[in-house]
């Protein structure tokens, strides 16, 4: 533990607990175990997919085979948790994101499929390093640099695998390279604050950047590829883009490419009115799209064919909830992870043709656990804005009850019906959950996600309060025992519940959350902080709103039992505010725990991190919740 911090005694199974308390741990901890695996990437054969798992109790990459010839195999690059992995178009390299000793900040590695010539490439405990894409010759990966120090630029090379060798590709104040093309002319950069971004294509020859949405638009643009335009286009190449700019919504918009400008105006391709957009692929003639749509948090997939228009849904999706799909190189495949309440992220496999499933990795055994799915509740906001959220109901709880909020992180984030181990744990101790998506919520359109900016902040307070009454006015939860919890944004908003609005919630849980928006801008990376003027307000031309909205200087309204849990290396939300809302709330003799997480950053990715904080929030909320 770093000096200067205390902790409380965690309890133990000697402790006196109760029977459903002991329980409810016991099963937590058996979800926690079960590990999932996530981020499948292939080769061009579609034959060998690399992935994440966290099988071995840290997120690593496996190898193996996509049809299941022989478990997969272990690639080693240290203790430190693997984020992501990519495979080269030429099969000859991986790529891996790791998450440098646990914390916020990344290194880039690159090593051989058999796990050799292992070679970081860039990042270090003092520099941040992000992957983007391969070249589709696979020669070379890119690598983005954000900025060291407040108002420094953001840089992007293209790193030789062999050698190690940075090349430099562009230069913005917050971008990312989305993709290039084949003969790595044309690259696509994303740039811009949250929820203010805009996207150009740059002709590295001619040394022009070409709009592709605009510069002062509001909105977000999720990701964008470059494939050959369907036949009878009057373009060589045509630019997808998974964007909200200029729309409700998050859909596929088009722009066909000529040799040195757009040809046309960026023209809508595929649209819902009950559902957002989230990722497409496409196979390498571009003769095949695939799309992924998230329906109020549930997932669904669709193949459309460019050239006639023509759109085909995906039955029998094997979760609820798919992420990182990737089409294959022919077209003939996909993989991707799905999970649901009941089971962790797998990696399955979709035939095109035949539309049939298959499961690429091993899935832990849970068929005699018996867990909860949620339902979809819809309910209004003070001012009559339509919000949902996921209720778990107490299996065989008729009367009403303890129970808590859990509030996602972002706020961009949405709470989506996932695998849950926290969330299952809880309904076993006889607590309900309710996890709402408040406005600033993504999911839910353009308009929704950005109505909580700057001043509007006060709106998702009282988003967060009629989500309390909606769990009192449908007889779920007792007034007096509801709780408030949430992670980084989440914790923040849980913390300004039990501030702005005191008696209202009988105990909070507050994990990596800020509590001053000031300290947190002073304190936060660059690059965060930069980001996040659109959404929070400017630390000096907002100073009176964000001291306002900071819990922090509202404290002593604090009276409930609170505890605050942060990772020991988060420089994402910096563990700062956590420690200063402990000691002040200590100095005014308030009832107030804290967890601090050794090795961890503002993500929990190792194990016995996650159980040790499972534990203690079910034994916490329950002491605090029991009349």
């Amino acid at each position: 533990m770093s000096e200067g911090t205390t902790e409380t005694a965690t309890p133990t199974d000697t402790d006196a607990s109760s029977a459903p308390v002991t329980a409810a741990v016991a099963l937590g901890e058996r979800l926690v175990h079960a590990w999932g695996s996530w981020g499948p990437t292939i080769t061009p054969d579609a034959a060998r997919v690399a992935f994440i798992s966290d099988r071995g109790g840290i997120p690593a990459v496996w190898v193996g085979d996509v049809h299941g010839a022989g478990p997969a195999q272990r690639i080693d690059l240290g203790p430190d948790p693997v984020v992501s992995v990519s495979w080269s178009a030429d099969s000859a390299w991986l790529s891996c994101v790791v998450a440098t000793d646990g914390g916020v900040r990344t290194q880039v590695w690159v090593v051989r499929p058999d796990g050799t010539d292992a070679r970081r490439l860039a990042g270090s405990a003092q520099v941040h390093a992000e992957m983007g894409p391969w070249t589709r010759s696979g020669h070379r990966v890119v690598v983005t640099i954000p900025p060291v120090q407040p108002g420094d630029a953001t840089y992007s090379y293209l790193a030789d695998p062999a050698t190690g060798e940075l090349h430099p590709l562009a230069t913005g104040e917050l971008i990312s390279v989305l993709d290039l093309s084949v003969e790595e002319r044309l690259v696509v950069l994303r740039d811009g604050m949250r929820g203010r971004h805009f996207c150009v294509m740059v002709d590295r020859l001619a040394d022009v950047d070409l709009p592709l949405t605009p510069r002062s638009a509001t909105g977000t643009t999720e990701s964008a590829i470059l494939r050959p335009a369907p036949e009878g286009m009057d373009a060589p190449l045509i630019a997808y883009l998974v964007t909200d700019v200029g729309l409700e919504r998050k859909q596929l918009v088009a722009t066909p490419l000529g040799p040195h400008e757009t040809t046309g105006e960026m023209r809508l391709v595929a649209s819902r009115d009950d559902a957002e957009l989230e990722e497409v692929d496409a196979d390498d003639a571009g003769r095949l799209l695939l799309l992924v749509w998230n329906v109020a948090g549930a997932s669904e997939l669709e193949l459309l064919d460019p050239a006639t228009g023509e759109r085909n849904p995906v039955r029998g999706l094997p979760g609820t909830v798919a992420s990182g799909v990737v089409l294959s190189r022919d077209g003939l495949s996909v993989l991707l992870a799905v999970e649901s309440p009941d089971h962790p992220r797998a990696i399955w496999r979709l035939d095109v043709a035949t539309h049939s499933w298959s499961v690429v990795s091993a899935i832990p055994p849970l068929a005699d656990a018996t867990l909860v799915h949620p339902t979809l509740e819809r309910y209004r906001g003070a001012d009559g804005l339509e919000l949902t959220g996921w209720l778990y109901r107490v299996p065989g709880r008729e009367e009403v009850g303890p129970a808590m909020l859990w509030l996602h992180g972002g706020p961009e984030a949405q709470e989506r019906p996932t695998f849950s181990p926290q969330h299952q744990a809880m309904l076993a101790a006889g607590i309900a959950v309710f996890a709402p998506n408040v406005r600033g919520s993504s999911g839910f359109g353009r308009a929704f996600v950005h109505a909580d900016e700057g001043e509007k902040r006060q709106d998702a307070f009282e988003d967060v309060l009629a989500s309390a009454r909606l769990l009192v006015d449908i007889g779920v939860a007792d007034v007096e025992r509801i709780a408030i919890t949430g992670r980084s944004y989440g914790g923040y908003l849980t913390l300004a519940g039990l501030a702005f609005s005191p008696g209202v919630f009988a105990a909070g849980v507050d994990v990596c959350g800020m509590s001053d928006l000031h300290t947190f801008y002073r304190d936060t990376e660059p690059w965060i902080a930069a980001a996040a003027y659109s959404k929070y307000g400017h630390p000096r031309r907002d100073r009176a709103l964000l001291k306002t909205l900071s819990p922090l200087r509202s404290i002593r309204s604090i009276a409930a039992p609170l505890l605050v849990v942060h990772g020991e290396l988060d420089t994402n939300v910096p563990i700062g505010e956590a420690r200063q809302v402990v000691d002040a709330l200590r100095k005014l003799g308030r009832p107030v725990e804290y967890l601090e997480l050794a090795g961890e950053g503002h993500e929990y990715r190792r194990l016995d991190s996650r159980v040790t904080l499972l534990r203690r929030m079910v034994e916490f909320l329950d002491t605090a919740l029991t009349p």
